[in-house]
This record gives C-alpha cells, sequence and structure tokens, in this order.
C-alpha cells in the first residue's frame, strides 16, 4: 500500500459530529467493538478531499519523460512494506525469523482445495483455437461461463448475457480501462475513504483520472448506524465541493464488500448510490471481488446485479475476479459486466493489453461450471475457515484491548491503535508501522487507504494457523514495548 504526497489542505470546512454511543456498538453486530472516540488533539475531518497524484513530485531521470518519471515515482513509493517483506519472507523451515505478512489482502487458506481442483484432467486441454490469437472480449465459450455463473451467484432476476462480459488479466487492469475510456485527462471519481489505495495508482497511470475522496467518520451521528458509514448526503457535498474547485466528476467508484472496512451494503443503500449516480449522470463502477468471501450467514450480501431494477443501467459497470474469492491473486482473471456495448467494446480494444492466454481462460470455464464443487465443497470449506481465523484474531484483538470493526466479509479487520499514537499524527502512526515492520509482522497503515483519522491499520486474518499465531505474537509484543526475539520458535 502507498500515500501520495498533497498539498497543505489547510483548515477544514466541516467538522463532523460529536461522539455518540452508537459508534460503540451497533443492533445489527457492525459496530466497533471495544473503546473509540477521538483524542482531544486529533483534528476534525474534511467531507472531501480531491486526490493530486503529482502534488509533490519532481523529476529526477534523464532517461525518461515527465509521464514516465511519475510512473517510476508510483513504484518507487508505492509497497515499501509488500518489497520489504518479499526480500524476507518468512518460512517455517527455511527463514523462521522473517517478515509475516498480515498486510496483504489473499487468501492463503484452501490452497490445498484448489491444487487438487486445478490439476484434475478436466484442466488440461491444448487445441489450436487455445493457442492462436482470440476475441479481445474473450473466448465466447468463457464468457459464456461467466455470464452463467454471475447470473447465479449475484442472483439476478434475468439472466446475464455473454455479450455484455469483457475478460481481462484481474481488477486492477479493470479500474485502469474503465477510467480511461471513461473519463478525459484530469477528470475524476468519487471514492467513499478508507478504501483500497491502489486504485488511485491504477486510474491514474494511463488514465491521468483523480479521486475525489467522500471522508468517513468513527463516529457515528444523526441517523447513522455505524462507523464509517457512506450517505447520500455525504456523496452530494463531495460533489458539490469538488465542482466548486472545478474538478469534473465522471463517476462513482463502489466496493462491496468494502475494502477496508468489510461493510456490506444493503440492497436499499445500493440503490440510494445508484440513484444519486443517475441524477447527476454519473457512471459507477462496482467492484464485487469479494462478494462470496462473506462468511458470516448473517450478514446478507446482495450484489449490485441482483437489483430489479438498476436507475441507470448504461452507467453500471460490475467487476469480478478469482483473486480473493477463489484465492488466486497470481492468476490474473477479472470479468467486467456491462450492458453499454460502446464501453465494452472500448475496454475490449484495451484487452490487447490485458488479455489471458487461452490456457487459462479454458481453466477458468472449467472451474467456473463445476456448481457441484464450488458449492459443495469449495465454499462451506472457505467460509469455515475464514470465519475460524476471523476467530482467532478477534479473540486476541479483545484479549489486547483493542478496538475493531466486525463485519463478517472479506480478509480482513480494520483495527483502531490510535491510543498507542503518543500523538494524532500521520507521523505517529507511520513509525508504528515501521515498529511492526521492525519486529517481522507487515500491516497496513490507515493513510495508505486515505483515512484521515490516524492510527487505524487493517489486519489481515486470511491465512494459515502457525503464521497467525506468530504473527499476533509479533503485534503482541510491539504494543507490549517489547522487542522481538530473532529465533522465534514457529507455532503449532
Amino acid at each position: 500500500m502507498f500515500t501520495l504526497p498533497q498539498k497543505d489542505s489547510g483548515t477544514p470546512t466541516t467538522s463532523l459530529g460529536s461522539v455518540s454511543p452508537q459508534g460503540l456498538h451497533s443492533n445489527h453486530g457492525d459496530g466497533l467493538e471495544g473503546e473509540c472516540s477521538r483524542k482531544p488533539d486529533q483534528k476534525p475531518l474534511k467531507l472531501y478531499g480531491v486526490g493530486d497524484p503529482t502534488a509533490m513530485f519532481s523529476s529526477d531521470s534523464p532517461y525518461l519523460s515527465s509521464r514516465g518519471s511519475v510512473i517510476k515515482w508510483f513504484w518507487d513509493s508505492a509497497e515499501e512494506g509488500y518489497r520489504t517483506y518479499h526480500m524476507d519472507e518468512y518460512d517455517e523451515d527455511k527463514n523462521p525469523s522473517g517478515i509475516i505478512n498480515l498486510g496483504t489482502s489473499e487468501n492463503k487458506l484452501c490452497f490445498d482445495l484448489l491444487s487438487r481442483r486445478l490439476s484434475q484432467s478436466d484442466m488440461l486441454r491444448v487445441e489450436p483455437s487455445l493457442l492462436q490469437y482470440p476475441d479481445w472480449r474473450g473466448h465466447l465459450f468463457l464468457r459464456e461461463e461467466v455470464a452463467r455463473f454471475l447470473s447465479f451467484y449475484c442472483r439476478s432476476p434475468t439472466p446475464l448475457k455473454p455479450e455484455n462480459v469483457v475478460v481481462l488479466n484481474g481488477c486492477a487492469s479493470l479500474f485502469s480501462a474503465l477510467a480511461t475510456v471513461l473519463c478525459e485527462a484530469g477528470e475524476a471519481f468519487l471514492i467513499p475513504a478508507p478504501y483500497y489505495g491502489a486504485i488511485t495508482q491504477h486510474v491514474y497511470l494511463y488514465g491521468n483520472v483523480r479521486l475525489v475522496c467522500v471522508y468517513l467518520d468513527s463516529e457515528v451521528t444523526g441517523l447513522e448506524t455505524r462507523p464509517f458509514q457512506l450517505t447520500v448526503e455525504k456523496l452530494e457535498m463531495a460533489l458539490e465541493g469538488a465542482n466548486s474547485e472545478g474538478v469534473k466528476v465522471k463517476g462513482l467508484i463502489l466496493i462491496n464488500p468494502q475494502n477496508p472496512l468489510g461493510d456490506v451494503y444493503s440492497p436499499g443503500e445500493l440503490q440510494e448510490y445508484l440513484e444519486f449516480a443517475k441524477r447527476h449522470e454519473l457512471h459507477v463502477m462496482v467492484d464485487e471481488v469479494y462478494m462470496l468471501s462473506v462468511f458470516e450467514e448473517s450478514v446478507g450480501y446482495h450484489s449490485v446485479l441482483s437489483l430489479k431494477r438498476l436507475p441507470d443501467p448504461q452507467r453500471t459497470h460490475v467487476m469480478w475476479a478469482t483473486s480473493k474469492d477463489f484465492g488466486m491473486s497470481g492468476l490474473r482473471f477479472g470479468t467486467l459486466y456491462t450492458e453499454n456495448q460502446d464501453v465494452a467494446a472500448a475496454v475490449s480494444s484495451l484487452c490487447r493489453y490485458h488479455g489471458l492466454s487461452g490456457l487459462v481462460q479454458y481453466q477458468m470455464a472449467q472451474l467456473l461450471r463445476d456448481r457441484d464443487w464450488i458449492n459443495q465443497v469449495y465454499l462451506p470449506e472457505n467460509h469455515a475457515r475464514l470465519k475460524a481465523a476471523h476467530i482467532y484474531v478477534s479473540e486476541e484483538l479483545r484479549a489486547l484491548g483493542i478496538p475493531f470493526l466486525s463485519r463478517g466479509a472479506g480478509f480482513f479487520i480494520w483495527v483502531d491503535l490510535r491510543k498507542y499514537l503518543p500523538a494524532a499524527t500521520f507521523e505517529e502512526e507511520m513509525l508504528l508501522w515501521r515498529r511492526f515492520l521492525d519486529n517481522k509482522v507487515l500491516l497496513s497503515f490507515g493513510q495508505a487507504f486515505e483515512c484521515k483519522e490516524p492510527g487505524w491499520f487493517r489486519l489481515v486474518f486470511s491465512d494459515k494457523t502457525h503464521r497467525l499465531r506468530l504473527g499476533m505474537q509479533r503485534v503482541r509484543r510491539v504494543l507490549e514495548g517489547k522487542s522481538q526475539v530473532a529465533e522465534d520458535a514457529p507455532s503449532c
């Protein structure tokens, strides 16, 4: 994860409300567990912010164009912790004192199930069409299978159509392609913050598109029912603020389930957000990459494709991938569903640079059509393992007296470590993050998600038990002020 340099935003124009008891607990079980209140010295929040990735950038390479220098800057400034982890990765036998990665959102719980399924004979097929140039949208057999898969798991009221499907190598490429074809350079998307910070990079590097953050607050005010709740009022205020600064907003990005909060939007909320977008003629990009990773039965997930009526189907674009729900982040398969044929055609043109090999497309079609294996083997076991890992980490956090958001979806817990900051600043947040890294555990810090309250961290729990135990031991040592013992013994 990374954070962008930004110009001093000055004094916030509007302060959010005071502490409410609703911010601590919710009738729906999705409130903060433990104490949660803003420190006296913490500054009030702005309601929106216009991103400027190059605000403090200066070129330092005589070999690159200005655009190339900006792209290099993203590489240099992004993923510092991730690159450090790969240079000192934990291995139970070869490097037991290496870094435990609780920062990267990957599902490492079901490799045994996936390796057995992907190694079966029906996955291995080579024929001429799979080795030749395909339809850039994806082979028809795969798009047909994707349409059937999404129809079933998104519970669409009518069957989805393969002509509305485009296949690319992951959601990062989808964000990049959609930003490029929907916006002019310098235009922007609204996005609720905190959000998965790499989207900044996805929409900017090719499309030169910016993000307008709709800042959400941990305090519950007014008619809100949970911390960090997105409302249409907040969307309206952010849009008005961006317009007042001369920024043209072309769309809204929604992540459902949300990363890093784990929020699952209700059908009523989705309808309200889509109606807002229609009023202002905004495109809506809906990232549903965690839709099958809702592991709490009490949490009802509803895809935007399950709505009986989309307010503006021509401006609603849905993306999904196997990276999260099937633990295949290295395989690079993503798909777009849009009824807008102009958008589908424009994105398809970019698939020339972001396509999948024919062999991988065949494997994906075989996997997605195997409904018996998905429903009877993979999903029940995956959900059970996610739930067990979530329970373990939640209990560890409770034992430490650490507040956190508990949602029952995704691979991560949004953890409130504000009380461990001597001052409520992002400098102190970064120092705490580095102490974790120095003690061989990688977390993701809140500023990387454009959270405007210093002290929040994302902790990923979708890992094997022995790594989780060791990682949480190292987290505890940092928070209790103890130094890391280099010769940590692996936990059973």
